[in-house]
Parts: C-alpha cells; sequence; structure tokens
C-alpha cells in the first residue's frame, strides 16, 4: 500500500533506522519497535505512505498553491466587511431558461433520506467549490440519494424536494464579484422546515437578504457583525472540542482562514446551541465552532483541507446524521486488512498472522497483489524477476490456509508499480504508485504528477483482467473488494473499478469537472477519506480506511505511526455515532504491535467486523 520509503535487508535495519533519526531530530523507536520489523527473510515493500489526501492540504499541488490567494481574497473581504466597505451585488434575477443537466449531477444511492449539495463556483478560485461540494456528496451519499449542483442553479422550492441541503460557502462574495445565490434560496432556506447545513461563507448574505431582525428572531445570532478576522487576525486555532473528544486541526501559517465568531444574540432572541467548540492554542480563548437553532446548522468553515485521522473533520461527519438520519443508534465497529501481500510474501508470516487473528476471532481482509516484479532487478542483482501467484505455491497455501480462518481476498492492482520506471522509487512491486505517476522531491516530499500518458479506461480494464486471470490461475475466486495501489488514480480508472468490484476499500482522489459534467482536469483534484461506507461522486461505493497504519519509522516527512498514535485515531472517530475504525498492517510487521493495536480498539468498545460488513 502507499508510497514507500528505504526497504532494507534485515541486517542493516539498525543502521537505516539510526540515520533516519538523526536526519529527522532524533526520532527514536519505542522499545520493541526495532524487533516488530523483523521476522522471516521474506518481501518487505518500504514503509507506506498512506495517502493524506494528496499532499498535507488534501489538494493537488496547484490546488494547495491557489488555496493561499484563495485564503488571502477571503480575509481581505472580511475585513472590508468589516469595516463596511464591501459592496456586495445582489445576484440577478434566474433566467427563464432552465440549467444545462451538465451542471447538475444525482447520485443513486441505497433508499433512503435525500440530500441537496449546493456550491459556489464563482470567481478566479470558483474550481474549489466543486471539490468540497465533492466531499460532501461523498459523504451524504452514504445515507441516500446525493444531488449536487452551483448554488447559481437553484430554483424556488427546490428545498422542499429534498431531506436535507447543504450548502458549502466557498467564494466569499463582494467587489468584483457579486453574489451568485439566489434570493430564491436565501428565502427558501428561511421559510422551511427542513435541516439546512451552512458552511463557510455568506450566512450574512442571507441574514441581508431576509432581514437581519428577521435572522435574529428565528436564529439567535446575527451573522452581519460575524467575522473570521475580529481585528487580530484569524488567531491560532488547534483544537475542536465535540462529544467529549478533542478533535485536531492543524493548518499552516498563510493557508488558514479562520473560523467565523458568531455573534450570539442573547436575550429574548432564540438559544443558540453550540455543537463543537474551537480553542485558540495562543490565548486559550474558546468560540463554537459549529452552532445549531432550529433547522439551520452553521458551521464555521470549510473543513476539508489540512485534515487527518484525529481530524475536526469527524465533527462534519457527524453533524449529517442530524440532517439525514437522525434516528440512527450508537454503533462503533473496526476493521483491519492485511496489506501489500504478494508472491514474494513470506509464508510462515502469513500464517502467524493468520492464526493469531483467528484466536481472536476477527474477520480480516487480505490485499493481494496477484503478480509481483522487479523489471530492473533492484533486489535481485541487477536481474530483472517476475513472479504471478501460481508461480508461487506456498504463498498460494498461506493464503488459501487464510481464508479458511476468516480472511476475506481483496485485490491489491495488478502489479502495484508501473512499467520498469521509478514511481517514484524502484519500479518493483508494493514500492510504486501503479496507475499514477509520482516523484520524490528535494524535500523528500512525495508529488503526485498525474495519471500515466496512456492512462484510459482499455488501459485500465486490461490491468484489472490481468490481475483477475491471475487469481484464477492461482485457484483463487475473484476478489470482489478493490483496493487501488497507493490509493491513486484517474477519475477513468475510479470508474473501471467500480464496473468490475463490488466496493473499493481506501482512500480516493476526485477531481475537477467530476460533478459539472465538464473537462475531468486531472490537476485539480481533492482527496478524501471516509468514517464509514459512501456511494461516492464515481458511483462506487466505497469501504472506509480513516486512521491509517502502523508504520514504526518516519518516511516522506510523514511521521512514524505507533499502535498508541492508531488507538488514538480510533477514539476520535468515536465522535461519529455510527462510524468504523479502519486500519491496515502489513505482514512482514511482528504480530505484537497489532495485538496492541487491536487490544486497543477494543478497549474503546469497538467490535471487529469483516470487509463486507462495512457496508451494512
Amino acid at each position: 500500500m502507499k508510497n514507500k520509503r528505504g526497504r532494507a535487508r534485515l541486517s542493516r535495519v539498525p543502521l537505516v533506522l539510526s540515520v533516519i533519526a538523526a536526519l529527522l531530530g532524533g526520532f527514536a523507536l519505542s522499545t520493541g519497535a526495532e524487533a516488530a520489523i523483523g521476522g522471516g527473510g521474506g518481501w518487505k515493500p518500504r514503509p507506506s505512505y498512506g495517502l493524506k489526501g494528496v499532499d498535507k492540504a488534501s489538494l493537488s499541488g496547484s490546488s494547495t498553491n491557489d488555496l493561499k490567494a484563495w485564503v488571502a481574497a477571503r480575509l481581505a473581504n472580511d475585513r472590508k466587511r468589516r469595516a463596511h466597505t464591501l459592496t456586495i451585488t445582489p445576484a440577478k434575477a434566474p433566467a427563464t431558461t432552465t440549467v444545462k443537466s451538465a451542471s447538475v449531477q444525482s447520485l443513486a444511492a441505497a433508499a433512503g433520506p435525500s440530500a441537496l449539495v449546493l456550491y459556489d463556483n464563482t470567481g478566479p478560485y470558483g474550481y474549489l467549490g466543486e471539490l468540497y461540494a465533492m466531499a460532501i456528496a461523498n459523504l451524504s451519499g452514504h445515507f441516500g440519494t446525493v444531488t449536487s449542483k452551483p448554488v447559481s442553479a437553484y430554483t424556488a422550492g427546490m428545498v422542499e424536494q429534498y431531506s436535507a441541503t447543504v450548502y458549502v460557502g466557498s467564494t466569499y462574495y463582494g467587489g468584483t464579484i457579486p453574489d451568485a445565490i439566489p434570493a430564491a434560496f436565501y428565502q427558501d432556506a428561511l421559510k422551511t422546515s427542513k435541516p439546512i447545513d451552512w458552511i463557510g461563507d455568506n450566512i450574512w448574505n442571507m441574514a441581508n437578504a431576509v432581514g437581519i431582525e428577521t435572522f435574529k428572531q428565528k436564529y439567535g445570532w446575527d451573522p452581519t457583525n460575524s467575522y473570521f478576522d475580529n481585528g487580530g487576525g484569524v488567531g491560532n486555532i488547534t483544537q475542536v472540542a465535540y462529544k467529549n473528544q478533542t478533535l485536531t486541526r492543524k493548518i499552516p501559517t498563510g493557508y488558514d482562514g479562520g473560523v467565523l465568531h458568531p455573534a450570539i444574540s442573547g436575550g429574548t432572541y432564540p438559544q443558540v446551541t453550540t455543537l463543537a467548540t474551537a480553542t485558540d492554542a495562543n490565548t486559550g480563548a474558546t468560540s463554537p465552532w459549529a452552532i445549531r437553532t432550529g433547522n439551520l446548522t452553521y458551521v464555521g468553515e470549510i473543513p476539508f483541507t489540512y485534515v487527518s485521522e484525529s481530524d475536526r473533520v469527524i465533527v462534519f461527519e457527524d453533524l449529517l446524521f442530524d440532517a439525514l438520519a437522525p434516528a440512527t443508534a450508537e454503533r462503533h465497529r473496526a476493521f483491519v486488512r492485511l496489506e501489500d501481500i504478494s508472491p514474494k510474501s513470506d509464508p510462515t508470516e502469513l500464517r502467524a498472522m493468520a492464526d493469531y487473528l483467528a484466536s481472536q476471532n476477527i474477520p480480516y481482509g487480505i490485499n493481494v497483489i496477484p503478480v509481483y516484479t522487479d523489471p530492473k532487478g533492484v533486489y535481485n542483482n541487477g536481474k530483472a524477476e517476475t513472479i504471478s501467484l501460481a508461480q508461487a505455491p506456498q504463498v498460494v497455501s498461506a493464503l488459501k490456509y487464510m481464508l479458511q480462518h476468516g480472511a476475506v481476498l481483496m485485490n491489491h492492482g495488478y502489479t502495484h508499480q508501473y512499467s520498469n520506471v521509478n514511481n517514484p522509487y524502484t519500479g518493483v512491486t508494493g514500492d510504486d504508485f501503479e496507475f499514477f505517476r509520482a516523484h520524490v522531491d528535494a524535500s523528500d516530499n512525495v508529488i503526485y504528477d498525474g495519471p500515466p500518458a496512456e492512462d484510459n479506461a482499455v488501459w485500465a480494464q486490461s490491468r484489472v483482467t490481468s490481475a483477475l486471470a491471475a487469481f484464477t490461475a492461482a485457484g483463487f475466486p475473484k476478489p470482489t473488494l478493490w483496493t487501488t495501489p497507493h490509493y491513486a488514480a484517474s477519475a477513468t480508472d475510479y470508474k473501471v473499478f467500480g464496473q468490475n468490484y463490488t466496493a473499493r476499500l481506501e482512500r480516493s482522489l476526485y477531481f475537477a469537472g467530476t460533478l459539472s459534467g465538464g473537462t475531468v482536469n486531472p490537476a485539480r483534484y481533492i482527496g478524501q477519506f471516509f468514517p464509514y461506507s459512501v456511494k461516492d461522486v464515481y458511483g462506487t461505493t466505497v469501504l472506509p480506511e480513516n486512521i491509517g497504519n502502523y508504520e514504526p519509522v518516519p518516511y516522506n516527512n510523514h511521521p512514524a505511526r505507533l499502535p498508541a498514535d492508531l488507538i488514538a485515531s480510533a477514539k476520535a472517530n468515536l465522535a461519529v455515532r455510527d462510524g468504523v475504525a479502519s486500519f491496515f498492517y502489513h505482514p512482514y510487521y511482528a504480530v505484537d504491535p497489532l495485538k496492541q493495536t487491536i487490544d486497543g480498539i477494543k478497549a474503546l468498545g469497538y467490535t471487529f467486523v469483516g470487509p463486507t460488513a462495512l457496508a451494512q
């Protein structure tokens, strides 16, 4: 799975770890961690680079660059609005012509509630609105049918056609950018009894449109007197408290657009409920992060960038239940999969994992790469080597043993590498991307370069077909679940995977153009992971992987993740009322760290289930 960094022969492991520790500021392994890397002499890919969205911003490189300018423009408008110098031009009356169907996307999920997702798409960074809307649409796809469209396409009465409406305000209207929100939406949002979730910008424009006093009389606060920057900057909000969990918020200077400070009216006005509370690390000051009055829930920032496994986005992931499935009972399940198993894996290690998990009555997934290849002989003394499952009878026997002891077979690519080039590391199975190009820059960051030049549906299908044939040749049934190597592929590829498998179990990339029906832009995308199963914007069921993996050494500017880190992320995800703590583990590590992780997650009250149960 995920990008790799530094496969070493066992005899050199302590030296390699010492060098890494020195280079990265004195990092030292926890007691027993060095021993955990031991085991047999089988194939051991590089340490995993779990997809953190795409980079630390959860966006593509070009989008991350735009994010900084977007934040600066928003805060400039916020300061002008606070100084009463921001001119806002209302939206023009809607034309009588119908909106092109390409601008609207409906995603059919299992029978259930329906969600309307509205987003901004104007201004120099309008495409960010579509990226954020995809994140919301994906999460809403857990509950039922989702319809997504630009807010400018809204027509009167539309909110009444859905169980709930979510609007994400990403374009701070004012100055040269006129308000694109139709007056009908402001009025309907005020009048409806259906849930309205409003995220980010432009709530003040609604108050102005319906009347400030009218807004205050219904909702108990004044958005026109609420700002992200109250005059001393946006502060340094690093924590959000929600449902007895302290969630993280880690945004670098210059990329932080702040959290809106709502001006609560008090007195005889309706009471405002604070759902989540933000804390400034510099001053200790607290302020609401999300509030609710009646049917209106307001979230003070767009929480889909700079996310982590214990991030404040968890609040929004849970709040959607209030809007779309309020009767949902509390339930906490966990899942573990064993990762990067190939024809070069050590059968003894595989059987040891199977024996431990069976002894605990834990069902699990096994992510298998059916063909191992080292086209340049990087790990074979310069001689090219390719081995299929059918040519590795001891591995096949071990895998069948695992299937008899609670495992579910999953397909993890065809070769988990690309061509005969470094992509980004060695060109060897398990080390590299298969469906995306990447390189490591001078600062030791993995940079996503985009789909391969030959990427198309036929090419992706040919690799899937070859993978399935390799399983058949080794005597295995067809896997029904897929995990993309290093989680990265094009929109076209993801759709191909969805046509061949019941579900994907992974984090994913979502590309601009997908919702609008326009040309998909491979350079603009958002990465996302989920705390529950969803029907995503590609039309595929995606099962969750949301707490990462055990990795005892830091790599590519990512810190080590030890059992305590995975357990802490699982604890944070208890805030999701029907959520999953899903992680993966490499069987070339010793059993003990896996045991520590599973014991810790169980102690939190989670019940381990198999992968097929995650869709229920």
